[in-house]
């Protein structure tokens, strides 16, 4: 089986030019790693596209929250609870088209919600199943990583080499090299 050949890593000038284009400066371990050992290979590869800079097989669609601060997850459980207390209930509409434009407005405010929850971060690995390696780029957590678990339990959760301890979140550099599967919390999923 032929495996796809490791991109080269950016020089100094595409590192610069990515983090200007996309507003942000990258952490340092992977901004190293960029300069030192590849574009990609163990992560999404970060190229130019005719858009602009971004990672490759990732949507580009929410470019916006890029530079916005990663929001820790205990940080919105009481906002979306509130928003879970407001959906609309078609028992309270006296018809079928009021309720379904109130349903749809909330909707719209849910999605916007949820795309929230990883603003600041970057997909730097797919699993398959709506599962996905993050990497936080912007605000207090930067060069963290963690698991977006939100296709089967609604959570985001870091990757730890010590969930028993407290569950510091590891970093790129501690990441690097090892499945993002055997850094959750034991039992999960």
């Amino acid at each position: 089986m032929n495996r796809p050949a490791v991109p080269p890593p950016l020089t100094e000038a595409e590192v610069i030019e990515a983090e200007a284009d996309l507003g942000v400066a990258f952490p340092g371990e992977y901004r190293r790693y960029l300069l030192q050992v590849s574009a990609g290979g163990a992560v999404a590869q970060l190229e130019k596209t005719e858009n602009g800079w971004w990672w490759a097989g990732q949507s580009a669609g929410r470019r916006d929250l890029l530079p916005l601060p990663f929001p820790h997850p205990d940080s919105y459980e009481d906002a979306e609870q509130e928003l879970d207390q407001r959906e609309p209930r078609v028992e309270g509409f006296p018809a079928d088209d009021s309720f379904s434009r109130a349903w749809d407005a909330w909707d719209a405010e849910y999605e916007e919600f949820e795309d929230r929850k990883t603003a600041g971060s970057a997909v730097v690995r797919e699993h398959g199943c709506g599962f996905a390696t993050l990497m936080v780029i912007t605000g207090p957590l930067v060069g963290t990583m963690w698991w977006d678990g939100r296709a089967t339990c609604g959570l985001i959760i870091p990757l730890s080499l010590d969930h028993a301890g407290g569950a510091r979140p590891v970093t790129f550099g501690e990441w690097l090299g090892r499945d993002s599967w055997n850094l959750l919390p034991p039992g999960w999923g």
